[in-house]
């Protein structure tokens, strides 16, 4: 929409009323760089729910006249509202409650932040955490009776960084009834020592077992939890955000939250997709979810209509899917390869039947021959039941095959990555790049190589695996460096991006992949008023500051939901 359209839009919708006039429904962002739009574009004209234009701050001034709120962007980037393309919104919200390990380092230092968590919570019935990482503890793993050292008297158990293990300690055992004789449930594994006692490890679906005895989370305790997750996502840009399933968030919950008045970033709920069932119950389960998710196909405020499901698991618990032996395992010894979730020929007949269905289908898929299953499923199924606009998506690919980079652009699947994961650290090396070798993990992450080959890139956090600030993901896209620069010149140089690339699979790129780029992901005229707004100019700060740049303002729906500070007008022009 040009300027002088914009003016004429206004003039139709404004009122002569001065107390009408104060409900602030036009907004005006001066003094920023307009991502996407002209050189000389800097600043946004908002009315409604919708950006009428951008352009220079004088037009726009003039634009949004006397009545509208201005909001100063100091200089700094005023981007489309970001949005994380995979996150698990109620495992997140759950853990703000329980006890984060992610900064620990040591042995010692672990089990001296359980311990006093414990003290410090004597009525828990369990002792609850997450984020333990594999390179910690020799040979990748913990044990029970290590756990039992910092919890000796109740049950506790704390999830892997990665969220595909958990760790807990004798009193869980015996509450969870786990025994010699307990079989590994179907794509899980309860891992035990020479004697055949479990030792407290519990992979994959085995860490269900968990789930089903923990005490219930009240209904407002929940909603509270979520309330202060939502505002989280808020604090750090983000306008949008799409959960990837672990569990499975019923439509009600947000539908209060929204109904109290709590500000909200954009949601898309996701349904689970489980192997071992019949297709008979298949069918079943997917009429079930269609009465809810389908008519939320096209809400701007809350989604549907996409299933979630698991090809393989890690690479670093060895249980993702590889197409050659870990280092060290021998060819056709039991789990050398990893461990895929669907027998085969079973995610094709399970896809074909949700794909006719007009369900999206996201695929957890991370080492190679899981990679290349997704993608020859998609590909047989779309023969199979015609063209149509499908946007199946592969999520996290960390060693993805050069043969199926090129696949993701033939068939229209959407790349969704969470670039934080590949921060090269010592967890990284130490147990990432051990298990499959320096040949396989040179192809780690892609994401350049796939964006090339003309792939939709989609990029995510996948919180609470890592922390959901999208600066974190920014910096390891654009730079492949850990936080403080090593190693120098990155790990994989060729697969960096620019700041603008890594921006735009924030933004359009996560938008496409939920069939919403017609309403979201670029500043154009019409599009929803969803913005954020940095303290710099991202574009042209030198990569290794994005970490030090702040959210200044973030925009829902042409509503403030986030402001740094009073942010005040600029002066003149």
């Amino acid at each position: 929409m040009t300027a002088s359209a914009g003016i004429e839009c206004l003039k139709r919708t404004r009122t002569t009323s001065a107390t009408d006039d104060s409900r602030v429904d036009r907004l005006l962002i001066l003094n920023g760089r307009v991502l996407g739009a002209s050189p000389t574009a800097t600043a946004v004209a908002i009315q409604g729910e919708r950006i009428v234009a951008t352009g220079p701050d004088s037009e726009m001034r003039h634009l949004a006249g006397p009545a509208a709120r201005v909001l100063d962007a100091g200089g700094g980037l005023i981007s489309p509202g970001l949005n994380d393309a995979h996150q698990h919104i109620w495992d997140g919200a759950r853990h703000l409650a329980n006890l984060d390990l992610s900064a620990e380092t040591s042995i010692d230092g672990v089990l001296a932040r359980i311990a006093d968590f414990a003290s410090a919570n004597p009525r828990r019935e369990w002792i609850n955490g997450r984020g333990w990482f594999y390179a910690v503890f020799p040979g990748g793993f913990p044990d029970r009776r290590l756990l039992d050292r910092a919890v000796p008297d109740r049950p506790a158990a704390f999830e892997s960084y990665d969220m595909h293990t958990t760790w807990v300690n004798s009193a869980a055992l015996t509450r969870l009834g786990v025994t010699a004789d307990t079989p590994d449930p179907l794509g899980g594994q309860i891992v035990r020592d020479a004697r055949g006692e479990a030792t407290g490890i519990l992979k994959e679906t085995a860490m269900e077992l968990v789930d089903r005895v923990l005490p219930p989370v009240s209904e407002e305790a929940e909603l509270e939890l979520l309330r202060q997750a939502m505002q989280l996502a808020i604090r750090h840009g983000l306008t949008s955000v799409q959960d990837a399933c672990l569990p499975p968030m019923p439509f009600e919950v947000f539908e209060r939250l929204h109904q109290l008045g709590h500000s909200m970033p954009r949601v898309r709920l996701s349904r689970i997709m489980r192997p071992g069932q019949s297709m008979t119950d298949w069918e079943r389960r997917l009429a079930e979810y269609e009465e809810d998710a389908f008519p939320r196909r096209d809400d701007l405020r809350l989604r549907g209509g996409i299933l979630k499901t698991f090809m393989d698991g890690v690479i670093e618990s060895r249980t993702a899917a590889m197409s050659a032996p870990y280092e060290g395992a021998r060819p056709g010894q039991l789990g050398a390869t990893g461990h895929p979730r669907w027998e085969e020929g079973e995610f094709e007949a399970a896809l074909s039947i949700a794909d006719r269905r007009g369900w999206q289908v996201q695929a957890h898929a991370i080492g190679d021959r899981a990679i290349r299953r997704a993608l020859d499923a998609f590909q047989a199924v779309s023969r199979a039941n015609g063209p149509r606009d499908r946007r199946h998506r592969i999520e996290h690919l960390e060693a993805i095959d050069a043969a199926d980079i090129p696949r993701f652009g033939q068939l229209g699947v959407v790349a969704s990555m969470q670039p934080y994961h590949a921060d090269p650290s010592k967890n990284l090396f130490d147990v990432w790049v051990e298990q499959i070798g320096a040949e396989r993990a040179a192809r780690g992450w892609s994401w350049a190589s796939v964006r090339r080959a003309g792939s939709q890139l989609a990029f995510g956090s996948d919180w609470p695996v890592v922390f959901l600030d999208p600066r974190l993901g920014l910096h390891t896209a654009v730079n492949r460096t850990t936080l403080e620069g090593e190693p120098v010149g990155g790990w994989i140089p060729h697969e960096r991006l620019t700041m603008s690339q890594a921006l735009e699979a924030y933004t359009i790129g996560s938008a496409y992949a939920e069939f919403a780029e017609r309403e979201k992901g670029s500043l154009r005229a019409g599009m929803l008023a969803d913005i954020t707004v940095f303290d710099r100019d991202l574009l042209s700060a030198p990569s290794d500051d994005v970490m030090s740049a702040q959210v200044r303002i973030t925009i829902i729906g042409g509503q403030m939901a986030y402001e740094a500070e009073k942010v005040a007008a600029p002066r003149g022009r």
